[in-house]
């Protein structure tokens, strides 16, 4: 067994240790789902840019920069992008909604905007689509381990699953705040030191010129707009401001100034970090410039490129990495089943003792399905895409509009989500390209957009008509969620 491995599996033991320590403080749901709103700035900063870093941002974004040069820095600066935005527009304004409110989850701000109708359609379909990107966590951390000692596919995502699922299932948002912080010491601490030693050690920049493919002569190209470039603001932008994981990260914030300075922070490393994974891969392409997959870039120049404590320190910051933005996937999974779906529209009587137990139960389900998807997927790229177009075409439109506008209802919401997804799969179907202007996630965002605009027209006259054949004038509303159990 080397040395690598041997770090990689104490620090997994630690991680796990953490988790199942502070978990015994957890004992009840507001706790697991919105850490009692008490997440100070340093602790979301941590939580959120652990979140933010994972397979896209380090496997992923090296492997692109291997392929497609320096361009690839736009896939993680369009999180810092959209990041920005979410700290300064959405974060602040959808935490004083879940404060007054008392709301857990995005599903619980989408009723009380819309209904239980939307609510129940959002959890169904992003439970789907974010077992995807969950399954990419995995198989990044698979490719890790397969690097370092040889380990099947399988056996990496059933590895790295089960890591990311016993700490998660512990303690839910409490315990992943604090091991988010250990991972992210870790993470930004190997990737510092990996690229400049890394760089050093294949010749320096001379020879990752040198090694720029003859098939590519944007390859140093910023801001070019093909296969990677700044289109990728449109797919990964709104996903970012809108993502049920982050937003349900800051209901766990303690004020609103906190949201801002907290993400802010967040959107800044973001932005500087998004040049470390493109440089990595780009140097990887010097150290080995005939892999048939470019996902293996970033583990190969951690082994190949840098001393062998380094090395291992680096491989422990992916795996930092993974994990990290894998207990976040798992916790949107985990809050939307068991608050979303299971207390909402099933038991709508359960305690809070209950839905904790339900929240458990649904981690380690989840953890389960992710596993099983990681082993049909093949690529990190790939899956990741699958969840940011359908989150960003289902939920960037209503829940935006919905913040800052009372007229659109229920009708209005509804058709967004069917023409932004309707849109997508008959654009994949036409085998529109996936990268470039006209994209089919900017087409679903577009058709998103029209298709709410336009129904919110009518449906005010729709819902005069529907409460004219229901209850008589001034008769009282229908009623909102059900009330919470015990805490």
């Amino acid at each position: 067994m080397n040395a690598a491995l041997l770090l990689l599996l104490a620090y997994s033991v630690g991680l796990v240790g953490l988790g199942l320590w502070i978990g015994r403080r957890v004992e009840s749901s507001s706790t697991f789902f919105v850490a009692g709103r008490t997440l100070g700035p340093g602790l979301l900063f941590a939580t959120l840019l652990a979140a933010n870093i994972g397979a896209g941002s380090t496997v992923g974004a090296a492997g692109l920069g291997y392929r497609d040069g320096l361009a690839a820095w736009w896939w993680v600066g369009s999180a810092g992008i959209g990041t920005l935005a979410l700290a300064l527009w959405v974060g602040p304004s959808i935490w004083r909604i879940a404060r007054e409110r008392e709301l857990y989850t995005v599903g619980d701000y989408l009723e009380v905007r819309y209904g239980s109708s939307v609510r129940a359609i959002v959890a169904a379909l992003l439970w789907l689509a974010t077992l995807a990107i969950l399954a990419g966590q995995l198989i990044a951390a698979a490719w890790v381990l397969n690097v370092v000692a040889g380990l099947p596919k399988w056996l990496g995502c059933l590895a790295a699953g089960g890591v990311m699922t016993a700490y998660f299932a512990s303690g839910g948002l409490l315990t992943s705040a604090w091991v988010n912080l250990v991972q992210l010491v870790v993470l930004l601490a190997g990737f510092a030191l990996a690229l400049p030693v890394a760089l050093h050690g294949a010749g320096g920049w001379e020879t990752v010129v040198a090694a720029a493919p003859a098939d590519n002569p944007d390859w140093f190209a910023f801001g070019r707009s093909g296969a990677s470039g700044w289109t990728w603001i449109f797919l990964l932008a709104p996903a970012f401001i809108v993502s049920p994981g982050l937003l349900q990260k800051v209901y766990g914030a303690r004020d609103e100034v906190t949201v801002r300075r907290a993400g802010v922070a967040c959107a800044v490393a973001l932005l500087l970090f998004a040049f470390v994974p493109p440089l990595l891969g780009m140097t990887a392409r010097a150290i080995a410039p005939d892999l048939a997959n470019p996902e293996l870039a970033l583990p190969i120049v951690l082994i190949d490129g840098l001393p062998l404590f380094l090395g291992a320190l680096a491989l422990a910051a992916v795996f930092s990495a993974e994990i990290s933005s894998a207990d976040a996937i798992l916790f949107m999974l985990a809050t939307s089943l068991s608050e979303d779906l299971w207390r909402r529209f099933v038991r709508p009587e359960a305690t809070d003792r209950q839905v904790l137990r339900m929240a458990r139960l649904a981690a380690f389900g989840g953890g389960a399905l992710g596993i099983a998807l990681a082993l049909a997927l093949p690529s990190v790229v790939g899956a990741l895409a699958i969840f940011y177009t359908l989150l960003s075409v289902s939920l960037f439109v209503p829940l935006i509009a919905g913040l800052y506008s009372r007229r659109p209802g229920s009708v209005s919401a509804l058709a967004a989500i069917a023409a932004g997804v309707l849109t997508v799969l008959i654009a994949k179907v036409a085998a529109i390209p996936s990268s470039g202007l006209y994209s089919p996630y900017v087409l679903g965002l577009a058709a998103s957009a029209l298709a709410y605009g336009f129904v919110s027209f009518v449906e005010p006259a729709i819902r005069r008509s529907r409460t004219r054949s229901s209850r008589p004038r001034g008769g009282p509303p229908p009623p909102g969620p059900p009330p919470r159990g015990r805490r």
